[in-house]
């Protein structure tokens, strides 16, 4: 716990002032393009592939090319160019393996880099995207993920016995799962009293309740779907970048979710 706690401090230490100022305004494009790199890397370490190779090189470009906005990183291509566009030449080169290989790389394999950038990339485009929006819907974003991730795991602690999900996160519990949904809806409370929905958000403030109640169940689908992945590879976590924590994703898998629901429900 104490490692766990001291991790926590200096992340949070290093990343908010990050998210707070975005630095030069390409600060939170720098992090997400870090953060999506790392992510690409540890899926890629939990299949037992090599992220130096042409694979791993290309779903690391892929997901990269999702997460940076054109300007000004891809402002040397003309203006008609759609990063879809950009990123489905990333499939086509995955593809053409198949042909030059001669089927022993077929398109099984190719599925695998291509879900792991759109996975990873789209998830932290959103991410980047709702910052330029503004910081307050940024945080909004945050803090319903917090939240829900600390009620969540303080009330499953103390009161959890109906297991939410045993076959894929057999320590996760219907209290628990209740308890993160109720915790994001006071932090949310507290939050729009503050900033009201009507004049800092699309939706009113009762609106914007019932998107915190959506929003923090997304949010933990979106951490069962990472705890999926890794009881398929059979490793407790993704990786071992953050001491006490685990990985990128899982800190992140949330926030992978939740950011582009934000985005389909049209918070920004």
């Amino acid at each position: 716990m104490r490692q766990r706690v001291i991790t926590a401090v200096i992340a949070l230490v290093l990343f908010l002032p990050i998210i707070f100022f975005d630095f030069g305004g390409i600060s939170v494009q720098l992090l997400g393009a870090l953060l999506a790199v790392v992510g690409v890397y540890e899926l890629f370490r939990m299949k037992g592939l090599a992220i130096i190779s042409f694979e791993g090189i290309l779903s690391i470009i892929g997901a990269l090319v999702l997460v940076l906005p054109n300007n000004p990183w891809f402002s040397y291509l003309p203006d008609t160019t759609d990063k879809l566009i950009l990123f489905y030449f990333i499939v086509m080169l995955l593809l053409g393996v198949s042909v030059i290989s001669k089927n022993m790389y077929t398109i099984d394999e190719a599925g695998f880099p291509v879900l792991v950038s759109l996975y990873v990339g789209v998830g932290l485009q959103n991410f980047v995207e709702a910052r330029s929006t503004g910081l307050l819907l940024l945080l909004f974003g945050l803090f319903i993920v917090w939240a829900t991730d600390i009620g969540a795991y303080m009330v499953g602690r103390k009161y959890g016995k109906r297991s939410l999900w045993p076959a894929i996160s057999p320590n996760k519990t219907v209290e628990g799962a209740i308890g993160g949904i109720l915790s994001a809806l006071f932090i949310a409370i507290v939050f729009l009293i503050i900033y009201p929905g009507s004049l800092y958000f699309e939706y009113g403030s009762f609106i914007m309740l019932f998107w915190t109640i959506i929003l923090s169940a997304v949010g933990q689908f979106g951490d069962l779907v990472e705890s999926a992945i890794k009881r398929h590879y059979q490793v407790k976590d993704s990786g071992n970048i953050l001491p006490g924590h685990g990985g990128v994703l899982d800190r992140f898998d949330s926030m992978l979710f939740v950011f582009p629901i934000m985005h389909l429900i049209g918070l920004f």
